[in-house]
């Protein structure tokens, strides 16, 4: 399935093998990890079309469905379990009524979905006429082409969905390497910087950035300190925390941002990294208090982000008491499209 701007296959959990380590292998299998255009498997070479969400009914009260996300290291051979996705979670709903986890309504069906990773919780409206779910429709999200059935997206529980704190290093702001910035797990754990302090304007595309890589070399070492002071140990072969750069925008938005995954440039933007990044925005004392002086005072607010693609738009609902910001929901609007159904072969000699 296609979720939001990301692609992968979706999984029964019960359809694979509960041993991680086997499990890391069955999935490198799956996308064909290890050589650059995934060849041998299913994905497309890119992080963002190397992503495994792996389903089954959840035995938590507040949870319909369990999503336990995996991202395949296209080149490295390597799966990654600890990050959660939010646009691959785009799919989860309809993936999960489509596998029968879950039991449609004529109209509209409200998923419950707790995400294994972080322990997040979150609520997909999808859309279900008749009871079937509906996949055409008129939204348009940037980064994907033609409109599809809007599905919104609306997330509790995600402060500190790694280190059980918004600020994990307990400052809003350091400095690491020279560079000012900030450490936040909302969602997902980010470091987030200023792109002007990297010598760059934060419009650059993808390709620009992926093409310097005297910035990747700088940033690199920053966010593996980064990651040590947030309590993750050794990083330098973990997706977490991911990397962000911020900018004035351009183009009517609350803030440009470059978001990175984290060996490249994202070519739109992470739901989850959009979640932390707005946190960032609307809490006193970030880096991001330094690109985007408007002060959001609750109950609710609408931050855009301005990414490679076009916008993305983020809805909090929070309250600020003093300095100490209170996040309740936070949310979006994605779509998702079923590509495929079917099976999907591994070699006997990795699991039989």
């Amino acid at each position: 399935m296609r979720g939001g701007t990301s692609r992968g296959p979706y999984f029964l959990r019960s359809d694979l093998p509960e041993d991680r380590e086997k499990l890391a292998e069955v999935l490198l299998a799956v996308i064909g990890a290890g050589h650059p255009w995934n060849i041998d498997g299913l994905g497309g070479g890119t992080a963002v079309t190397c992503k495994v969400a792996m389903l089954s009914r959840s035995d938590d009260p507040s949870a319909d469905v369990d999503y336990f996300f995996a991202q395949v290291v296209s080149a490295k051979r390597e799966v990654d379990f600890s990050p959660s996705c939010g646009n691959i979670l785009s799919g989860v709903g309809p993936a999960a009524i489509e596998m029968g986890l879950v039991e449609p309504g004529d109209g509209q069906t409200t998923v419950r979905i707790r995400a294994v990773n972080t322990g997040s919780l979150i609520e997909a409206e999808i859309q279900s006429p008749g009871g079937e779910v509906e996949y055409e429709g008129t939204t348009v999200i940037d980064g994907v082409p033609g409109t599809a059935a809007k599905i919104r997206l609306t997330f509790s529980e995600v402060v500190g969905s790694k280190s059980g704190r918004m600020f994990p290093t307990g400052a809003c702001m350091e400095e690491i390497g020279g560079i000012p910035l900030t450490c936040i797990d909302v969602a997902m754990p980010m470091v987030v910087a200023r792109a002007s302090d990297f010598g760059l304007t934060g419009h650059e595309t993808p390709a620009e950035i992926d093409g310097n890589r005297a910035f990747y070399e700088r940033m690199e070492p920053i966010r593996v300190e980064a990651g040590r002071r947030m309590g993750f140990g050794d990083v330098s072969e973990s997706v977490v925390p991911k990397f962000a750069l911020l900018a004035p925008p351009r183009a009517g938005g609350t803030v440009t941002s470059r978001y990175f995954m984290p060996w490249d440039c994202h070519p739109s933007y992470a739901i989850t990294g959009g979640i932390c990044l707005a946190t960032c925005v609307l809490a006193a004392g970030t880096i991001a208090e330094t690109v985007v002086p408007q002060r959001f005072d609750g109950p609710a607010a609408s931050i855009v982000i301005e990414h490679p693609s076009g916008h993305m738009e983020i809805v909090a609902d929070f309250d600020v008491d003093g300095e100490q910001l209170g996040l309740r929901k936070i949310g979006t609007i994605r779509t998702a499209r079923k590509l495929a159904s079917g099976q999907v072969f591994v070699p006997a000699g990795i699991w039989n």
